[in-house]
């Protein structure tokens, strides 16, 4: 599986220019983590069913805007998680289709996948019938649960892991407030996470690899990541054996350390330490609060945090978010708004930081994504992230792909009557 340097910006500098990686995943957390790999510099071939592709090419409105601004057929959930990759095109559920994927497995070293479990055994692309043909094969198998235990046979979902492992339990309005309920969060966290740990697993591989000349199976679970994803949280309750509640906008442990409304919206106050607080309450107006008993060290301000918090938010909603945030960034009071994403993007820091992008699409011109958040600084290194390749249109590098395989024209022309390519 040769790379195509006229589709490589910057190869011989990218960090895994020489990582070659076959792609069998769809929707989110196996895409996620071929892009990232794509992001460093690796050649991504995506495998996609012919016809359909990835499930979320179909996952629309919203769509990308051509250059005559109207929709493209370009879903934006896909363009999220697909950039720097080529797209082929192998129904692996034929004879060919299996046959094709066995001589890319031969020239690759990763193999990322998210079938459920045992259910590529069957067309003899499971890890054992492959790593007898490639012994240097970097396999990661993407699932629920895992590949072993009594669920590993479900499918599964990052709304249900989220569930299972607690992590919603922790997420939403404070019990407190009447009606409130367990949320997800706004994005596929578990999915996410779980892209990133096995981008993290597969390097780690990559480096045991040079110790060993063997390869590896990592078995990937969005449960396992979202029980990770705990962190303090489920220490605290293996520390203690009580279950932690629901706080909302706020912490357990610091006062003040939540959102509060002002005139035009919420604004996040973060006041770690005692001496912030007094920041906060000279340029709130508030300077006897630094003298009372009741709030004057942090443990005081948790134990009496129901008489101190109105108080603050009285004044906070006299005045809007820049009114305050200006005083409190002099004083340095750590502080920001609640954006939402058309303030996030048009915010300052974000614009100096070029987390958006443009990339030149085959078919919706300029599509905008969000880049790498990976910068590496090293003047004499340039760094390598974020891939500058579109999301693939479904199938566009499948001709190529066959021919560096060695297909003649012919050959490709009776794969695709066929309907394996």
């Amino acid at each position: 599986m040769n790379s195509d340097a006229s589709t490589r910006p910057n190869a011989p500098t990218a960090a895994l220019a020489s990582l070659k990686v076959l792609d069998l995943t769809r929707v989110l957390a196996g895409p996620w983590c071929g892009q990232l790999l794509a992001d460093l510099g690796a050649t991504v071939i995506k495998v996609e069913k012919p016809g359909t592709g990835d499930d979320t090419r179909a996952w629309g409105p919203p769509y990308a805007l051509n250059p005559q601004g109207l929709p493209s057929t370009e879903a934006a959930y896909y363009l999220s998680a697909n950039r720097g990759k080529q797209s082929l095109t192998c129904d692996i559920a034929t004879p060919e289709g299996q046959a094709i994927i066995r001589q890319l497995v031969a020239q690759s070293d990763v193999l990322l996948e998210n079938y459920k479990v045992g259910q590529l055994k069957k067309y003899g692309l499971d890890f054992a019938a492959l790593s007898a043909l490639n012994p240097k094969l970097i396999y990661c198998s993407i699932t629920g649960f895992g590949q072993t235990g009594p669920d590993a046979g479900k499918a599964g979902y990052d709304f249900v892991t989220q569930g299972l492992s607690g992590l919603m339990s922790i997420t939403g309005e404070a019990q407190s407030v009447e009606g409130s309920s367990p949320q997800k969060t706004g994005v596929a966290i578990s999915d996410l996470f779980t892209g990133v740990y096995s981008a993290v697993g597969i390097l780690a591989a990559v480096q045991q690899r040079h110790q060993t000349g063997l390869g590896q199976h990592i078995d990937m679970a969005l449960l396992d990541v979202c029980m990770a994803l705990t962190a303090n949280m489920g220490t605290n309750y293996l520390a203690t054996g009580t279950a932690p509640k629901r706080w909302g906008n706020a912490h357990a442990n610091i006062v003040p350390y939540q959102t509060f409304e002002c005139s035009d919206g919420h604004l996040i106050i973060a006041c770690g330490n005692d001496g912030q607080f007094a920041k906060l309450c000279a340029v709130l107006g508030l300077p006897t609060l630094v003298q009372d008993a009741r709030f004057a060290t942090n443990p005081q301000r948790v134990q009496h945090r129901e008489l101190l918090v109105p108080m603050l938010a009285a004044m906070f909603a006299t005045r809007s978010r820049s009114d305050w945030m200006s005083p409190l960034d002099a004083a340095g009071v750590p502080c920001g708004a609640v954006n939402n994403l058309a303030e996030a993007f048009a915010h300052p820091q974000v614009q100096a930081r070029g987390m958006q992008m443009s990339l030149q699409h085959p078919s919706a011109g300029q599509v905008q994504l969000v880049r790498n958040p990976i910068l590496m600084r090293n003047a004499e290194a340039p760094n390598p992230t974020s891939s500058q390749i579109a999301p693939p249109l479904l199938g566009q590098h499948t001709e190529d792909i066959l021919q560096r395989l060695g297909f003649a024209a012919a050959d490709i022309e009776g794969l695709k009557n066929k309907g394996v390519v």
